[in-house]
């Protein structure tokens, strides 16, 4: 595989292309009165759990980037308060900043003056390669968990039932 390929390719994982639901489409057309409401047997809510994939990328964006990175503390680093609520402004803000980060990493892949094997400093080893790999499959973990959230809340547009 040549390295425009492999690129290529992980620009296709970021954007939630191939087997697996986009990000856009899964919270598109999310009502209002759902963003708080917690599924049945479930801690969180459907904003909760976007911004913990909101929290999650831009903490792996950040250990890519910044030198001076450090570490966050598991899980309060990683999910809002349990408490916490959103407005529909907090919702969109949360969608709008997961794009963005997610936008950071796609550009940090394509650049080729980027080695994607190349070790992070102060990381025991990691790469771009293996950051975007784990951003990857937990985003796509976690977006199939909010599809089927909003099946289970009966939450999706009769446009997609």
């Amino acid at each position: 595989m040549t390295d425009d390929a492999l690129r290529r390719q992980l620009a296709a994982l970021l954007d939630g292309v191939g087997a697996h639901m986009p990000f856009e489409e899964a919270v598109a057309d999310f009502p209002d009165d759902a963003i708080n409401r917690r599924p049945p047997n479930v801690d969180y809510t459907p904003w909760h759990l976007l911004e913990h994939l909101r929290l999650t990328q831009l903490d792996i964006l950040e250990y890519i980037v910044d030198p001076a990175y450090a570490e966050r503390r598991w899980p309060d680093d990683y999910w809002p308060d349990p408490a916490a609520n959103a407005t529909r402004d907090t919702f969109d803000a949360t969608i709008r900043d997961f794009l963005a980060d997610r936008a950071s990493l796609r550009d940090l892949v394509m650049d080729k003056d980027r080695d994607l094997f190349a070790v992070i400093p102060g990381s025991p080893g990691h790469t771009l390669l293996r950051e975007v790999r784990i951003n990857g499959d937990h985003n796509a973990y976690h977006i199939g968990e909010f599809a089927i959230l909003r099946q289970v809340m009966g939450t999706w547009p009769a446009s997609h039932r």
